[in-house]
């Protein structure tokens, strides 16, 4: 994990060179890395999506996960997390802890995941490895303590200190296996004091460590690593290693103390639906969790597992949890970006990939027979942005969705729907460049030209007063005509309220509608004498709620209406359904605009954390979008600032976000509640709806 440009990519290719798996190592700038393989990673020269790779290295195996910087693709990094035991996250020793190193580390927080801090790019002129160090010492605590510091930081880097072995790894050009030194005179107080912090850090996580140290003064290498180990599960020693991954400087060292140090699966196992542990055990029946899917080219879709329990073979039958449907897993793939190799057999704790799952996505299950574990899911971000499309060829429709569909299936974190209410077609991400991402498949890979568009609002109306209402509907067209007419008593409903008054309406029935878009509509039926017969009143109540469907004011839905039908007329002859249905309609539609009617919109409760620093930023602009600043909260070295802030001011917040705070503060929505809009506000979409409807005439 790390922000743009702190050198994953160019790492996880070290990692493959020195585990065999390549014999040339690529680079961004030639579009020839194992990791970002794809087209729009090449045009973009970063990487879009998490690739998994793997490594053998000192008869280890080694599974690690490449994860996109930018934090639109958030969703990437989270389900990598999920089956991952520790996080590297890279920092670029030039530019300090950038936004995208405090977007990782707060995600990491979020889901409790073990982190060792890598320092990258020690070769570069201005590299500055102890302003790094308090940096990441200011931001992520004390907790950070350094394992490895560079002996020659800048041009000519070459030489690194470890402070677990008290030795000087000295590296060829072009990286490799180091000369393995004496740390040099200058340099020995330096490291042994580093020496007693970390060994403190090592044996305040064991009891027995804590004595060992008291009794001896201090803890020999295979101590130290159990106490580092320890630390790593509970998030109470953030390590930190010296690289250079551009002159394959420190990788085989890294590599050396991810086997010998970094839980392995059976020591930070994964979490039940339950929230227990599922102890990673080869001897029990098999187990699997699917934590992405994708699409390749030549192999369809590509289901993406990690081994929970047991060990997997080719052939054999499995229960998705989710579904109930059966599934074979008949291939098992070892999967290094493009590379494939088959293998007959996927160990406990191990990652692979299957094809041709028939029901199975991202987030099931699958057990063998005797298994019954059930992992608990991914927890995907809510959207940040959403925006219209619309295909420029109407032919294309139907072809757009079904790939939006696909898309969401491969990325969850990118959600499309058809919203009937605002007959549009949406799209949800994590932010503009996410949007613009599908975008470019859409467009480049499946040749569909589409437009996006600012998304209409799904706002409510609603009344605030009582009123009386009529609508008699007659027509005659020779023979049998048309004859409805309608008394109707419309008032705001709210929950708890009593009966009409008796000496005025006599209910003889009572209908509550709980309505699919929030808010109730109840249809008192009050009509004494026979005036209507009774069998027309389901007429009258559809013709309302045709109405409800489509509000008097703006089109929108209506909501938490009363209305009691309480006199009328019909025709022997002429009275019908339709005559009703259209006279309950009308007389509605003209009731509703004497009731002193009001738009309602959708309110969402959002938070933006944020550097302290920019907080007075970031609450100008919220309160500039009709926001109310509900609170602020401390949340570690950030602020966390609350408001309730209506979603027709949200459009482009990420955009705006990114500019005040220079990247540096994130958010999330969650809808709240519908409130009244402002009278000045709801004239100008009175005023827009007409014209829009006058434009359609």
């Amino acid at each position: 994990m790390g922000g743009p440009g702190s050198g994953k990519t160019t790492l996880a290719e070290c990692m493959l060179f020195e585990g065999g798996v390549i014999d040339r190592k690529g680079n961004v700038e030639s579009k020839n890395t194992t990791s970002d393989y794809k087209p729009i990673e090449h045009e973009r020269l970063n990487s879009v999506y998490s690739t998994v790779l793997f490594a053998e290295y000192n008869d280890r195996k080694i599974n690690f996960i490449d994860n996109p910087g930018f934090d639109d693709f958030v969703g990437e990094a989270i389900a990598s997390m999920k089956v991952a035991d520790v996080s590297l996250l890279l920092m670029n020793t030039n530019n300090g802890i950038e936004v995208g190193t405090e977007l990782s580390w707060r995600h990491a927080a979020k889901y409790k995941q073990p982190i060792v801090l890598v320092a990258n790019h020690l070769d570069h002129e201005k590299a500055e490895f102890d302003d790094l160090v308090k940096e990441a010492k200011d931001f992520f605590g004390n907790k950070v303590i350094v394992v490895q510091y560079p002996y020659n930081a800048g041009k000519g880097f070459d030489s690194i200190i470890d402070v677990i072995t008290m030795k000087l790894y000295k590296y060829p050009v072009g990286g490799g296996k180091p000369e393995i030194l004496d740390i040099p005179s200058e340099e020995k107080e330096k490291a042994e004091e580093l020496q007693n912090a970390l060994v403190e850090a090592a044996a305040e996580n064991d009891d027995a460590l804590m004595e060992l140290f008291f009794d001896k003064g201090t803890l020999n290498e295979d101590e130290m690593r159990s106490g580092i180990k320890l630390g790593l599960i509970n998030r109470d020693i953030f390590p930190v290693f010296c690289t250079s991954a551009k002159n394959h400087i420190g990788i085989t060292r890294l590599m050396e103390f991810i086997i010998n140090v970094i839980p392995s699966p059976d020591e930070n196992p994964m979490k039940s639906d339950q929230g227990e542990d599922i102890v990673c055990e080869g001897s029990k029946p098999a187990s699997v969790f699917v934590y992405k899917t994708a699409f390749e080219e030549h192999l369809g879709e590509v289901s993406f597992m990690k081994v929970v329990t047991g060990d997997v073979t080719e052939g054999v039958d499995f229960e998705n949890v989710q579904t109930g449907s059966k599934e074979r897993i008949s291939q098992l793939y070892m999967i290094a970006g493009k590379k494939r190799e088959k293998v007959n057999k996927a160990c406990a704790g191990d990652l692979f990939a299957t094809i041709k799952m028939k029901n199975t996505k991202t987030n099931n299950t699958l057990n063998a027979k005797g298994s019954s574990v059930v992992a608990s899911p991914i927890d995907f971000p809510e959207p940040k942005i959403r925006t219209a499309v619309k295909a420029i060829n109407n032919s294309d429709d139907e072809k757009l969705a079904a790939y939006l569909l696909k898309m969401n299936v491969a990325d969850p974190t990118i959600i499309f729907e058809y919203s009937k209410e605002l007959k549009q077609m949406l799209i949800h991400g994590q932010g503009e460049l996410h949007i613009n991402i599908a975008k470019w498949h859409l467009e480049t890979e499946q040749k569909i030209p589409v437009e996006f568009f600012p998304p209409r609002i799904s706002y409510r109306e609603t009344i605030t007063k009582q009123t009386l209402s009529d609508y008699k509907h007659k027509k005659q067209s020779g023979g049998s005509g048309q004859f409805g007419e309608v008394y109707l008593m419309i008032e705001p409903f709210v929950e708890g309220m009593p009966d009409p008054p008796k000496d005025k309406y006599n209910v003889r029935g009572k209908e509550e509608i709980t309505l699919p878009w929030g808010g109730k509509l109840v249809f008192i039926n009050g009509i004494v004498g026979g005036v209507i017969d009774t069998r027309y009143l389901p007429a009258v109540l559809k013709g309302i709620m045709e109405k409800m469907e489509e509000g008097p004011l703006t089109g929108s839905y209506a909501r938490d209406i009363r209305v009691t039908a309480y006199d009328g007329k019909m025709h022997p002859v002429d009275s019908n359904e339709i005559s009703f249905k259209l006279a309950g309609k009308h007389a509605f539609a003209r009731g509703f605009k004497n009731a002193g009617p009001k738009l309602l919109e959708p309110i969402y409760l959002v938070e933006v954390v944020v550097p302290e620093e920019r907080m007075g930023d970031v609450i100008t602009d919220i309160q500039g979008r009709r926001g109310m600043i509900l609170g602020m909260e401390g949340e570690g070295i950030y602020q966390k600032v609350k408001a309730n802030v209506p979603l027709a001011d949200m459009n482009k917040y990420s955009t705006t976000l990114s500019s005040i705070t220079n990247g540096r503060a994130s958010y999330s929505m969650k809808y709240v509640e519908y409130q009244q809009v402002p009278p000045d506000v709801q004239d100008r979409l009175l005023k827009e709806y007409e014209e829009s409807k006058n434009e359609e005439d």
